[in-house]
């Protein structure tokens, strides 16, 4: 039976005063810092601060120099800003059209090697992590020797050219798709951060193996897919060695072997130029290349950056 009495008297019970009740709130201990402390902090912010300039420096350096004239580059006159500012290095670059046609390549080599290359991994690695796959430590072995030893230059021309892939793209996508320590880092990753539970309790809805793989694995392997793609990425985009000795067809060249023709036909005082004025196109176009070719790279890794600490963290634990 409720009483009213004491109803009333909890209703008119005024509330604790906000004073009160940040008296009540347990205070944060402040540690106190030893002269020793703050040194090591000075230090320490220092060092680091070094240490960002020593990264730092040398990108913004080339952003500079691409918009500086080739004469005050030269001369070393620039070092934090432009010097002259100058956009022909932009326009010498943007008006070959082979440098459109290396543009093109290069994003139809690298979205095309990196796709094959994430689905061959994944499905490598998740099958590796499985403890119930036959032959297990045969292809374990396997895979680990190949990180250690390679058939050589001679025989990798061979296979390349048996296969019929010679002056063709696939000679630039196909080889070195599946890369060990990518493979061994995806492993890694499906061990430790894939719980049975979910394998057990897909497995009881009747999934069979693939659709566990495609509806539950991989939804759920963001973090690693975004390392994966990243590093097949970045690695296809700089690669220029493959395209160099299987292409001999100009217009199948990616953008790296495109900028390093044009580097060099620069260098070589090709026309009725004098040295110094190729010196001086050679010496700008190098700053203006860099920055044409890095550019997709650093409009790519914002997207990633979120999963990328993620996964290289968790697909580098020991298992």
């Amino acid at each position: 039976m409720e009483n009213p009495a004491l109803e009333n008297e909890v209703m008119q019970t005024p509330p604790a005063p906000a004073a009160d009740m940040r008296q009540n709130k347990p205070r944060r201990r402040r540690v106190r810092e030893t002269p020793g402390d703050r040194a090591y902090y000075i230090i320490t912010y220092i060092l680091l601060g070094l240490l960002t300039l020593i990264v730092l420096y040398p990108l913004w350096f080339v952003v500079v120099a691409s918009f500086s004239s080739a004469e005050a580059v030269f001369a070393g006159k620039v070092f934090l800003w432009p010097v002259d500012i100058d956009f022909s290095g932009y326009a010498k670059c943007f008006e070959r059209s082979d440098i459109w046609i290396g543009y093109a390549n290069t994003v139809w080599y690298t979205a095309s090697y990196t796709l094959l290359s994430v689905v061959f991994t994944l499905s490598a690695a998740w099958a590796l992590s499985r403890k119930s796959l036959p032959f297990r430590k045969f292809f374990m072995i396997f895979f680990t020797i190949t990180m250690f030893f390679g058939g050589g230059l001679i025989p990798f021309y061979n296979v390349v050219s048996d296969l019929g892939m010679l002056n063709t793209p696939f000679a630039v996508i196909l080889p070195g798709t599946v890369s060990a320590w990518n493979l061994f880092m995806a492993k890694t990753f499906f061990q430790t951060g894939v719980p049975d539970s979910i394998v057990e309790a897909a497995e009881l809805d009747g999934a069979n193996r693939l659709r566990l793989f495609v509806s539950v694995i991989v939804p759920i392997s963001a973090p690693i897919i975004a390392v994966l793609t990243l590093y097949y990425a970045i690695g296809q985009w700089n690669s220029y060695f493959n395209a160099k000795l299987f292409l001999t067809n100009r217009n199948l060249y990616p953008l790296q072997v495109v900028l390093t023709d044009i580097l060099t036909a620069a260098e070589s005082s090709a026309g009725g130029d004098s040295m110094y004025e190729n010196m001086l196109l050679a010496n700008q176009l190098k700053y203006v290349t860099v920055i044409i070719s890095s550019l997709p790279v650093f409009c790519l890794y914002p997207f990633v950056q979120k999963y990328f600490a993620q996964g290289v963290l968790v697909g580098s634990l020991k298992d």
